[in-house]
């Protein structure tokens, strides 16, 4: 699945004002209201994945996710935080570049491959610092389908 069918770009948030993990997740759903999701419900459903260990990958990126009853396609929401926030990462450095993914609740090899995807672009790619010099929520977007489209 390719990050264009399940990423829009009003879902893109240029900077995040958060200076915490659950401000971000926080502030990472509001985009995601539109769909009709139940904000409370899907912050308690992040929150309790990331007790269960840090979605923060390293290399200054976080995805945290979780599965929603609700929905019947992956959604997923993108911010930056230039300045960097402390998220327990696997690296122990701030996060830049946060992806929320919500998938439905019976699709657990399409949410693991999206997962997978999200993580190698990040980690083999190297968009950290074209993001993080980014002027736009459009150029981030852009950014993030171009590496998107080198992988099969």
């Amino acid at each position: 699945m390719k990050l264009r069918e399940i990423l829009q770009k009003d879902h893109i948030i240029y900077e995040l004002k958060a200076t915490s993990a659950e401000a971000a997740i926080d502030e990472l759903i509001a985009p995601l209201e539109k769909r009709g999701l139940d904000r409370l419900e899907v912050f308690q459903a992040l929150i309790e994945r990331e007790k269960l260990g840090s979605t923060g990958i390293g290399k200054g990126v976080a995805i945290p996710h979780c599965r929603v009853k609700e929905i019947d396609n992956i959604i997923t929401s993108f911010g930056r935080s230039s300045k960097g926030i402390e998220f327990g990462a696997a690296d122990g450095k701030p996060v830049h570049s946060f992806f929320v993914l919500l998938a439905p609740g019976n699709s657990a090899s399409l949410h693991l491959a999206v997962l997978a995807r999200i993580s190698r672009i990040f980690i083999e790619g190297n968009i950290q610092n074209r993001i993080l010099k980014a002027t736009s929520a459009k150029e981030i977007y852009d950014i993030i389908i171009g590496e998107d489209e080198k992988y099969v």
